[in-house]
């Protein structure tokens, strides 16, 4: 997904037992009640967390869903892009295209991790939490619910340097964009409804000051022709001092930015995508069917990203001697003790 704050995958009303066909052999182990037994407060305990966190921090769950998708996209979803750098390894968490990623993201996931410590010591992994938490959150702000399948466990490695080939950035060409989601095993259309997570959260104005400033080198103020005049103008006063102030940013959706809805196919339409991977969606031929039925039937929306994210759940996951559930998310267990 592009750099942002928050950020982007789908199957259209693909079964489960397809969907664990095209799945690693791995997530075969995953189930629904795999802490009935062990843990049955899970869901409650994550949902309480993190809906308190959202509350607190109405940027949470925008940030969620983009570690989410930045820590699957890299190594599969084993928790790996929450480990902290030590002094004999730099981890994904340091990788120069996860700087942005929010601290109120990170820190739900502790909060919920130290929640669960309290009443099921040793038992759920912080994959897990993840997954289940940025489906809360989504939900939460109007979005679909949807089922997760659980028994991940946490990685056991987590190197910055191999971040960079599984992430694509804000400017990198449709062609590429689509090539890398497919060689992952996903399809147009899931990249299409993913994106769709860009109906929350915000970019740093660095992301696509390329797009409203000297664009093409026509001058300081030349901006993208496929950008709306005014909704260039306005970023470009929003963006004026970015460079001094690089934290500037501005919302991804700025008609309903605090809820999951598909504004962001609308504005897509209407030349209103921030960055220039969105932008782009809505004019290749190969996406933007996709983004005019998901623009024009919030429904289909839904049901394609809730799929998505349950195929996006399961992607490259580690189960048995693989990985090991941490006791803390932020270091091995072998650090930790």
């Amino acid at each position: 997904m592009a750099a942002h704050r928050f950020h982007r995958p789908l199957l259209f009303l693909l079964p489960l037992l397809v969907l664990a066909a095209l799945s690693a052999p791995s997530d075969a182990k995953l189930t629904l009640n795999y802490y009935n037994a062990s843990c049955p407060q899970i869901h409650d305990i994550i949902s309480n967390v993190v809906t308190t966190k959202q509350i607190n921090n109405p940027t949470t769950a925008a940030g969620l869903l983009r570690v989410f998708f930045h820590d699957c996209f890299v190594s599969g979803c084993d928790a790996s892009v929450l480990i902290s750098t030590n002094a004999f390894n730099k981890a994904e968490r340091d990788a120069d295209i996860n700087l942005s990623l929010p601290g109120d993201a990170f820190d739900a996931i502790i909060r919920a991790k130290t929640a669960l410590e309290l009443q099921c010591p040793g038992i759920v992994s912080c994959s897990d939490i993840l997954a289940v938490a940025t489906r809360d959150l989504v939900s939460m702000l109007g979005g679909p619910f949807y089922s997760v399948r659980l028994g991940r466990k946490d990685s056991l490695t987590s190197t910055a340097t191999i971040v960079a080939q599984n992430l694509d950035r804000p400017n990198a060409s449709l062609d590429r964009i689509i090539a890398h989601f497919a060689s992952k095993g996903f399809t147009v259309r899931e990249l299409v409804a993913l994106s769709g997570a860009h109906t929350v959260g915000f970019s740093h104005c660095n992301e696509y000051a390329d797009r409203i400033f000297n664009f093409n080198n026509g001058g300081p103020l030349a901006f993208d022709p496929t950008i709306s005049p005014n909704y260039a103008q306005a970023l470009q006063k929003a963006c004026a001092n970015f460079i001094k102030d690089p934290t500037i940013a501005t919302f991804n959706d700025i008609m309903t930015p605090g809820k999951f809805d598909n504004m962001y196919y609308k504005n897509l339409l209407r030349g209103m995508g921030l960055l220039a991977s969105d932008q782009k969606l809505a004019t290749d031929p190969r996406t933007a069917p996709f983004v005019k039925l998901y623009a024009a039937n919030q429904s289909a929306f839904f049901t394609d990203f809730a799929h998505a994210m349950q195929k996006l759940g399961v992607y490259g996951v580690k189960t048995g001697k693989k990985g090991e559930v941490r006791r803390r998310c932020d270091a091995f267990n072998t650090l930790s003790a």
